[in-house]
C-alpha cells in the first residue's frame, strides 16, 4: 500500500502525467498467495495484475478473482502458459525455423485467455486481457462478449502494425534485431490482421503500449539472452494515425475511443470530456506532423523501440494535465 501511495503522490508532485497504479495480484507476483488487494485499493490502485507473469495455477486465479470481485475491481491478465511457452523467444512457425530460434506457440496464450475468460464467467469478476497477440485470442474474446462475460481486451501498436516477418527484414537493417523481441512475440501476418479487425469492430476495447524500456547494454546481447520488450509511449499515437486514421479505417472519434475513453472504461475510471466543468486533461494533436523514429528523438532515456527507422504521421503537440501545460510545441515542460 505504501508503494502505491508513493507513486500517486510523486505523480501529483510532478504533474506531467496522471498515474493510475496497478497493484500485484499475488505476493511478489509469485502466483501463490493473494496480495493485499484491499490495502492497495485504499491507497489508489485501480486494477491488479502480476504484469509479465500470468498466474499459472487455475485454483489460485479463481481465488484471486473471487477476492477482486468482492472489492469490485479489475483483474488484468498476462496470458501465458509458461509450460507451453518454455524457452521460446519468437512465434513458433516458419520464421522461428528460418532463424533457428526457439518457438513460442500461439496456443500458450490462447489456452490462458480461454481459462481466464471462463474463470471470469464463473466468478463474475471484471477481467481485462493485456496485449493480445493471436487470432485465436480475438475469437475467444468475441465469443465471450457475445455471452455477456465482463471481459475487456487491449492490443499494442507493435502487434497491430508489425508481424514476425519484420524479423526477416528489419527496417533497422540489423539481423536478429533484439528491439523486435517482445512478450508476447510478434505473431503471423494473419494474427496481425485479426487484431486490427478486432480493434475496428470493437472486440478489442483499447490500444495500450506495454511500454518496456531497456538500456542499450541489455538489448545488445544475443537474441536469446536479451530481455523482452519495446518502448511504446512516444510512438503509439503516431502509429495509430499513420496505419489506421490516415488510410481511412478509423475516424478521429474512434482514435479517441481506443486511446483515451477505452482505457478508462476498462479500469472503471471516471469519464473525462471536453465540456465546461470537467478538469482540463487535454491533448492537442498535429495530424500533419512528420515523425521520423530515431534514437535522438526520444524523451525517454531508453531507445529500444521496435519502430526505429519508421517514418510516421501525426503527433501530440500540446498536452494539458489538470489545467497545467505539460507539453508545448512537442516538448515536455519542466
Amino acid at each position: 500500500g505504501s508503494k502505491v501511495r508513493f507513486l500517486v503522490e510523486r505523480a501529483k508532485e510532478r504533474g506531467a502525467v496522471r498515474v493510475h497504479p496497478i497493484g500485484s495480484l499475488t505476493s511478489d507476483s509469485a502466483g501463490s498467495t493473494i496480495a493485499e488487494i484491499g490495502d492497495m485499493l485504499g491507497e489508489g490502485a485501480v486494477g491488479f495484475s502480476d504484469d509479465g507473469r500470468g498466474v499459472q495455477d487455475a485454483g489460485t486465479m479463481r481465488r484471486v478473482m473471487d477476492y477482486a470481485k468482492a472489492f469490485n475491481t479489475t483483474v488484468i491478465a498476462h496470458c501465458e502458459d509458461e509450460s507451453l511457452a518454455g524457452s521460446g523467444v519468437v512465434n513458433e512457425g516458419v520464421v522461428s525455423t528460418m532463424l533457428g530460434l526457439p518457438g513460442w506457440p500461439a496456443q500458450a496464450e490462447e489456452l490462458m485467455v480461454d481459462r481466464d475468460v471462463r474463470l471470469a464467467e464463473l466468478t463474475g469478476c471484471r477481467l481485462h486481457l493485456a496485449h493480445l497477440s493471436t487470432a485465436g485470442s480475438v475469437e475467444i474474446v468475441r465469443a465471450a462478449k457475445a455471452r455477456g462475460v465482463a471481459v475487456t481486451a487491449e492490443a499494442t501498436p507493435h502487434h497491430l502494425f508489425l508481424d514476425e516477418n519484420a524479423l526477416l527484414e528489419p527496417v533497422s537493417g540489423r539481423a536478429y534485431d533484439t528491439n523486435l523481441k517482445m512478450n508476447p512475440p510478434l505473431r503471423a501476418a494473419s494474427d496481425r490482421e485479426a487484431l486490427v479487425a478486432g480493434v475496428l469492430d470493437g472486440t478489442i476495447d483499447c490500444i495500450a503500449t506495454d511500454h518496456a524500456p531497456h538500456a542499450p547494454h541489455e538489448k545488445d546481447l544475443e537474441f536469446e539472452l536479451a530481455p523482452f520488450g519495446s518502448t511504446g509511449l512516444e510512438t503509439a499515437l503516431s502509429l495509430v494515425i499513420t496505419h489506421l486514421v490516415e488510410p481511412g479505417d478509423l475516424d478521429w472519434a474512434g482514435l479517441v475511443g481506443l486511446m483515451a475513453h477505452g482505457p478508462r472504461k476498462c479500469l472503471g475510471l471516471p469519464e473525462v470530456w471536453l465540456e465546461a466543468g470537467f478538469v482540463a486533461d487535454i491533448t492537442v494533436i498535429d495530424p500533419e506532423a512528420r515523425v521520423e523514429v530515431s534514437t535522438d528523438k526520444f524523451e525517454s532515456r531508453s531507445r529500444n523501440s521496435a519502430f526505429l527507422g519508421h517514418n510516421l504521421l501525426g503527433k501530440a503537440s500540446e498536452t494539458i494535465v489538470g489545467g497545467r501545460i505539460a507539453l508545448r510545441n512537442g516538448k515536455v515542460v519542466d
